[in-house]
C-alpha cells in the first residue's frame, strides 16, 4: 500500500510538471499593448541602458538593483528580494497596481527580464509576463524605426563623404553633400516622436538612497499607484533562503546526485572558481555540490531570442540529470538574473519545483559559517 501511493505521488508530480506555465509573450502580442490602460512595460537592464532607449511609456526596474542587502550580504527581510513595504512603494511609484499586467523586457538575452518576472512573481503578481526577444523584437516590428535606421545610415555616409570632400578641397561637393546632410538630421528628427523606442528618463527618490526611473513627462505620464503586498499571497514556490539551500547541500553531500534536490550555478567560471569576485562577497567560490550550466546557455543567441526552443532546453537539463520530480535551487550573484534566467527556463518546461536563491553569492560568499568549492 505505501509503495503504490508513492507510485501515485510521483504520478502526480510528473502530472503537475508536464503543465508549463506561461510566462512569455511574442512581440507580435506585445507590440498591440503597447500604451494600453492597464498594462505597464519594464526595462530589466540597466539605468544608463534605458536611458539611451527604451519602450515608449515604459519604465525601468534594474533587475540587478532589485535585490536588497547591506555591504555584508545581509538580507532584512529573505528569502523576500525587498520588504513588502520597500516593494509595494516601487512598484506603485511606477504605475503599477495588483490589478496591472506587466511586461518585462531587456536587449533580448533575458537574465534581466527574468529577474523582474521572478521579483513580481515572488510577491504574489498573477499578470506579469516576459517579453520574448526584447527590446529588439519590438524595434524590427516598428516601421519607423525601420526608416530611422536607414536615415541614420545615409547620414553616416553623407558625414564620411562631405568631410572627404572638405580635405581634398572640393568646397563645391562639401557644400552639397553638407546641405544633404542636415536635410537627412531633419528627417531623422522629424521621425524621433514617431518611434516606439525612446531616449531620455526621469528619476524619483523613493528615500534611503533608492529611486525609480520612469520616461520623460513630454513623453509619457506616470501616475503613481496603490500597490499592496498581501503576506498570504507571497508566492514562496519561486524563492528559496540559505537555511533551504543549505538543508539541500547537505543532502547532496550524502547522496549525491540521488538526492531529490539539485543545485545550479547559472555565472560564468572565473566565478565559480573563484577567480572573479563581484560587489562587497569576501570569498570567491561556488555553493558544494552546485551543477554549473551558465545562463548563456539558456538563450537563443543565433535567433535574438530569450530562450532556446524547448526540445534544446529540455535536451540540455537532461544532459546534467535534471528531472522534474526534483527541488531545484538555481543562483548567481543576486539571484535577480542569471539565476532567475534557469528558473524561468525550468518553468517554462513544465518543472513544478524550481526556485531562485534569493540570496545567491552576495549572501552565500558572505556568510563565513557557509561552506564554499573552489
Amino acid at each position: 500500500m505505501k509503495r503504490l501511493l508513492q507510485a501515485l505521488v510521483i504520478m502526480a508530480l510528473a502530472a503537475g510538471g508536464a503543465m508549463a506555465e506561461k510566462l512569455t509573450i511574442s512581440a507580435q502580442e506585445a507590440y498591440k499593448l503597447i500604451g494600453k490602460p492597464g498594462v505597464v512595460f519594464v526595462d530589466g537592464d540597466s539605468e544608463t541602458a534605458y536611458e539611451n532607449g527604451h519602450i515608449v511609456g515604459s519604465v525601468d526596474m534594474y533587475a540587478h538593483h532589485l535585490h536588497r542587502s547591506d555591504i555584508m550580504g545581509r538580507m532584512r527581510c529573505a528569502p523576500l528580494w525587498q520588504c513588502p513595504k520597500e516593494a509595494a512603494k516601487l512598484l506603485g511609484t511606477l504605475g503599477i497596481d495588483n490589478d496591472t499586467t506587466v511586461i518585462a523586457y531587456d536587449n533580448w538575452r533575458g537574465p534581466n527580464a527574468t529577474g523582474v518576472l521572478a521579483f513580481l512573481k515572488s510577491y504574489g503578481h498573477k499578470k506579469v509576463y516576459l517579453l520574448d526577444g526584447g527590446i529588439d523584437a519590438i524595434k524590427a516590428l516598428d516601421p519607423n524605426q525601420k526608416k530611422y535606421d536607414e536615415l541614420k545610415k545615409q547620414k553616416h555616409k553623407l558625414h564620411r563623404a562631405y568631410r572627404k570632400a572638405k580635405k581634398a578641397g572640393d568646397m563645391k561637393k562639401y557644400k552639397e553633400l553638407r546641405a544633404q546632410y542636415k536635410k537627412v538630421k531633419e528627417q531623422m528628427k522629424a521621425l524621433e516622436p514617431k518611434l516606439i523606442i525612446r531616449r531620455g528618463m526621469q528619476k524619483v527618490a523613493l528615500g534611503e538612497g533608492h529611486f525609480a526611473y520612469i520616461p520623460p513627462a513630454k513623453e509619457a505620464k506616470i501616475t503613481p499607484k496603490t500597490y499592496t503586498i498581501d503576506p498570504k499571497q507571497i508566492d514562496y514556490s519561486w524563492i528559496a533562503g540559505k537555511d533551504e539551500v543549505y538543508k539541500a547541500v547537505l543532502d547532496r553531500l550524502k547522496k549525491g546526485d540521488k538526492s531529490k534536490y539539485v543545485i545550479i550555478d547559472a555565472r560564468s567560471m572565473i566565478e565559480i572558481i573563484g577567480q572573479r569576485k563581484m560587489d562587497h562577497v569576501a570569498r570567491g567560490g561556488h555553493i558544494p555540490t552546485a551543477k554549473f550550466i551558465e545562463w548563456k546557455r539558456i538563450t537563443d543567441f543565433k535567433r535574438h531570442r530569450s530562450f532556446r526552443t524547448k526540445e534544446e532546453l529540455e535536451k540540455l537539463f537532461k544532459s546534467f540529470g535534471i528531472t522534474k520530480d526534483k527541488t531545484i535551487y538555481a543562483y548567481c550573484q543576486v539571484g535577480t538574473g542569471r539565476g532567475s534566467d534557469i528558473v524561468t527556463a525550468l518553468r517554462l518546461l513544465g518543472y513544478p519545483n524550481a526556485k531562485v536563491y534569493t540570496g545567491s553569492w552576495d549572501e552565500w560568499g558572505n556568510a563565513m559559517n557557509l561552506p564554499i568549492r573552489r
